[in-house]
């Protein structure tokens, strides 16, 4: 049965951060993801979980220089001690937060390198990092992002993350799926879905083409929860979408779930 997990980065904006936790409890969900906690203390976020009864389901190590356009670090030569140090900040807050997936960004492709460059350079550090968060029984998920939104990320096909994941051969590196970009730069969502669900770790949903609210646009999520259900998925799904109006006036979709 479909969990949902609200993505706190996105829903609930119409207040401060630190009060959508309640905002999240209040509309009925269990678990809370968003891209990234480094701009509270750790505890902070910690105390907001546990006044809440909510799980941290997900959240993202740090991507670079976010403002300045960078989309994470993984795949980038050269950047490797930045990634190390981002590796040690992220199971910092995985540890207070008692966070079990955490999201590597692979980045934007320098130019400067080879398409194979990249590639080691991706291998390496995610073998890394999965080395280092599987003594903490931390799963590390990679995701591809699509073009459109963002150009030139490292990794835009569900089954070219899917071969990545075969190359780092490390058992807690998995697949982030994220429906919305998938449906946009793959499509064949069932057979997408149950193809890869040997290596899925994490599902996220918006709706397509305009990241809204599930139950609209070309996508039929209804099916495709039956979908998940059929292929084993019983992990948290993110609602990772930016309401059409306020948040808790389109959550209507979500009622028959809970």
């Amino acid at each position: 049965m479909a969990q949902f997990a609200a993505n706190l980065t996105m829903l609930f904006s119409e207040v401060a951060f630190l009060e959508r936790f309640e905002r999240a409890h209040k509309a009925g969900f269990k678990a809370v993801e968003y891209l990234f906690p480094y701009a509270f203390e750790a505890q902070v976020l910690a105390d907001k979980l546990q006044q809440f009864g909510l799980e941290q389901a997900l959240f993202n190590m740090p991507p670079g220089d976010w403002d300045a356009g960078e989309r994470g670090l993984a795949a980038l030569p050269g950047r490797e001690p930045e990634f190390k140090q981002s590796v040690a900040t992220a199971l910092e807050y995985a540890t207070a937060l008692n966070c079990k997936k955490i999201h590597a960004m692979a980045g934007i492709v320098n130019p400067q390198f080879s398409r194979e460059q990249h590639v080691d350079t991706f291998i390496s550090n995610i073998r890394y990092a999965a080395d280092l968060f599987a003594t903490h029984n931390i799963e590390l998920l990679i995701e591809p992002l699509n073009s459109r939104d963002v150009p030139h990320y490292f990794i835009a096909h569900q089954r070219q993350a899917a071969e990545l994941i075969k190359l780092i051969a490390r058992p807690n590196v998995k697949l982030q799926l994220d429906i919305y970009h998938a449906a946009i730069m793959d499509g064949d969502l069932t057979h997408l879905i149950n193809d890869l669900a040997a290596v899925t770790g994490h599902i996220q949903i918006a709706s397509v083409p305009e990241r809204h609210e599930p139950s609209e646009g070309e996508v039929n999520y209804p099916h495709i929860f039956k979908v998940l259900d059929s292929a084993g998925y019983n992990g948290w799904i993110g609602c990772e979408y930016n309401p059409r109006n306020n948040t808790e006036a389109g959550l209507e979709w979500l009622k028959p779930y809970l």
